[in-house]
């Protein structure tokens, strides 16, 4: 295992919640140097060398300012990815156990989910030194605390030819068997309560996700394949990060992680809100740019958007595009269809990049009768008026509890984003 893919099964296996993908890049940052600001914290003055980071929770947005600092080059990837989350009154009693009741969220393929030791991981808020200052405290259990059971072959003759998974009903985790004595009412609260050492009137409120427990693990006789849950976004929160800490550029470095990217990105942690604008046109200011100039420098900038693409499906090569089909351990995917935000002019820039730096590269395009998934890079490219190109890791089980990618190109992502910063 090389140490891209070493470095990357740690960010997987610890990355459980968007909460604790942010929590792993703040405190990267921090042993290479970069100090912590609020985002509504006043910038009287800045210059090149400064390392600094914002984050609010599930976002989080990294600066670099290079000896030149007039334009902007910005990593974007996401923290998100499709899963379960629970309810605030979420007890439900049946069959001599204590169910989850949960909603899906973003796209995933809800039968993967069934037959998985699971667990929970996010934030819960606790009472603080009045109402509008609430706690925020991380929290997860890293032991399986909970299973959805499929419905054995014999009551259900039918599954293998496709049944629906109904979410209210097939997707409700057992989490306890109910004995005697059982106080349904409160129940995920007081064991909320019990792991963070609080008493269960001082939690306001929580968020917390149903996460597959499983760990990151290499696949194959040569180990060329990695099977982990949450490559679809971790892979590039990894990259950007590890790129903005490697690179030595000229220009000003971002690295933005986004949230929400899964259910459309409208939110103010989201790609499509003006966060990141707000911040970097405080960055400008700082500077000493006026108006015109933070302006130029996002028309003169470039937005690296990283997101994961479909590889070639060994079994069903018939819904990919003959010509433009990534594979497993090929390189990262330049990604060009009319929902990416890919140009000639950017594709021409990365494919140089990857020439110079002699990194593999493929080209994903979706089946002209098969649109893919959007992603953040033609939003955030639209807010800031600044051209883009969209790359990403090739993967199979894309929004699967458990995915698949060639250990090789991790590599390749994180070696083009240092390339991208660098230049």
């Amino acid at each position: 295992m090389n140490d891209y893919t070493s470095a990357l099964c740690r960010w997987l296996d610890g990355g459980v919640s968007p909460y604790h993908t942010v929590q792993m890049a703040a405190e990267l940052l921090r042993a290479q140097g970069f100090s912590e600001r609020q985002a509504a914290d006043t910038l009287t003055a800045a210059a090149p060398g400064d390392r600094w980071f914002v984050e609010t929770g599930t976002f989080l947005a990294a600066f670099s300012v290079g000896r030149r600092p007039d334009s902007f080059r910005i990593a974007a990837a996401h923290t998100d990815w499709p899963c379960l989350r629970v309810k605030p009154h979420p007890e439900l009693l049946g069959g001599g156990c204590c169910r989850l009741s949960v909603e899906p969220y973003g796209g995933a393929i809800l039968n993967t989910w069934l037959d998985r030791p699971l667990s929970l991981a996010g934030i819960a808020m606790v009472r603080g030194a009045d109402a509008l200052h609430p706690v925020r405290r991380l929290v997860r259990w890293e032991e399986p605390v909970a299973t959805i059971p499929n419905l054995a072959i014999h009551l259900n003759r039918e599954v293998n030819k496709g049944v629906p998974t109904r979410p209210n009903v097939d997707l409700l985790p057992l989490c306890a068997v109910v004995r005697e004595q059982f106080e349904r009412e409160g129940y995920l609260l007081r064991q909320l309560a019990g792991k963070l050492a609080v008493e269960p009137r001082d939690l306001l409120s929580f968020e917390l996700y149903v996460y597959c427990a499983e760990r990151a693990q290499t696949v194959g006789f040569d180990g060329g394949l990695l099977s982990s849950p949450r490559l679809d976004n971790l892979t590039s929160v990894h990259a950007c990060i590890d790129g903005l800490c490697r690179a030595d550029g000229e220009a000003i470095n971002v690295a933005v992680l986004y949230d929400n990217e899964e259910i459309g990105s409208n939110t103010r942690r989201g790609a499509d809100s003006a966060t990141l604008t707000v911040l970097l046109e405080k960055l400008a200011l700082a500077l000493g740019m006026d108006r015109q100039g933070f302006l130029n420098a996002c028309l003169n900038g470039m937005l690296l958007s990283c997101d994961a693409a479909h590889a070639l499906h060994p079994n069903h090569p018939e819904f990919a595009d003959p010509a433009h089909a990534p594979k497993l351990g090929g390189g990262v995917a330049l990604k060009r269809s009319p929902r990416y935000s890919s140009e000639a002019e950017t594709c021409a820039v990365i494919g140089a990049l990857c020439a110079d730096r002699e990194i593999p590269v493929q080209y994903y395009m979706n089946r002209a009768d098969l649109p893919g998934g959007s992603t953040v890079g033609s939003m955030a490219s639209a807010l800031l008026a600044m051209p883009a190109a969209d790359v990403g890791v090739p993967l199979l089980a894309m929004h699967s509890a458990r995915e698949l990618m060639g250990t090789a190109d991790q590599a390749a992502l994180c070696r083009l984003c240092e390339a991208f910063f660098s230049c």
